[in-house]
């Protein structure tokens, strides 16, 4: 069976990485680290409101932010303060009750859902806490999954492209459960990157690894924010791992606290 196959249309993992258009691999810039580029997502007094019983629960309360090109973003908080929403937000995979939300300047509650699904497959890579790699495909058919799925011609040398910025290059062929749990992230990491998003969004991806790997793979995302310009928005719970960002923005209880 090939790869392609083993996935139902329209699954949510992969759907923002499905776009026919050419996949270039960003081209590593000069500028020195921690300078950034123009405005990628504007956040403007957003609310977000869940129905419960009938009653209206806040996740988000009067939230704004900006993130630049190449900027390294942390969002920490405890459970339940509004960071995943906000990266659900910021990848245009749910909507704002109130307020607006732009991506690259496009307010993402005024298109329609196959301009949607353009958008993220364009212009959104996401990392999860829990890899969520396919089991019954090798560390470069996970990789290279997306770009099939978009018709991409040579999808296999983009794909090894991205397990060599990881340093993965050398277990391309290797099955997930041959793998250590920080392995998996950097295949995850390089899946996320395979047609070259603008914005990575990335939501807990330390949590399932123990302290000193989870260290290595923040250091990695630091590296290609630096070298690709690709923005980083990451929510975590590690104040150690905050500390190697741009900017980090603390929540609680739906709002961001002043700094």
């Amino acid at each position: 069976m090939r790869a392609a196959e083993t996935i139902a249309p329209g699954s949510h993992l992969i759907d923002n990485c499905m776009d026919k258009a050419a996949f270039e691999p960003a081209a590593a810039s000069s500028a020195p680290s921690g300078e950034q580029g123009p405005e990628l997502l504007s956040v403007d007094r957003v609310v977000k409101e869940y129905q419960t019983d009938g009653e209206a629960v806040p996740a988000l309360n009067d939230v704004s932010l900006q993130v630049r090109a190449g900027q390294f973003v942390a969002v920490v908080g405890r459970s339940g303060c509004g960071k995943s929403t906000l990266l659900h937000l910021a990848g245009a995979m749910d909507f704002p009750t109130r307020g607006h939300v732009r991506l690259d300047g496009i307010a993402t509650d005024s298109l329609n859902e196959m301009q949607l699904t353009r958008l993220r497959r364009e212009k959104v890579g996401f990392i999860f806490q829990s890899f969520q790699l396919l089991h019954t495909l090798s560390v470069v058919e996970n990789v290279e999954l997306p770009l099939l799925l978009a018709g991409r011609a040579n999808p296999r040398s983009h794909a090894m492209d991205r397990l060599a910025t990881v340093g993965l290059a050398d277990l391309a062929h290797r099955m997930p459960h041959q793998l250590s749990g920080g392995q998996m992230q950097r295949v995850a990491i390089a899946r996320g990157l395979v047609h070259s998003p603008r914005i990575l969004l990335a939501d807990e991806p330390t949590g399932n690894l123990d302290s000193a790997t989870g260290t290595s793979i923040i250091h990695l995302l630091r590296q290609i924010c630096s070298e690709h310009r690709t923005a980083i928005m990451m929510a975590t719970h590690s104040i150690e791992a905050a500390a190697v960002v741009d900017t980090t923005i603390r929540m609680r209880d739906g709002r961001i606290e002043p700094s």
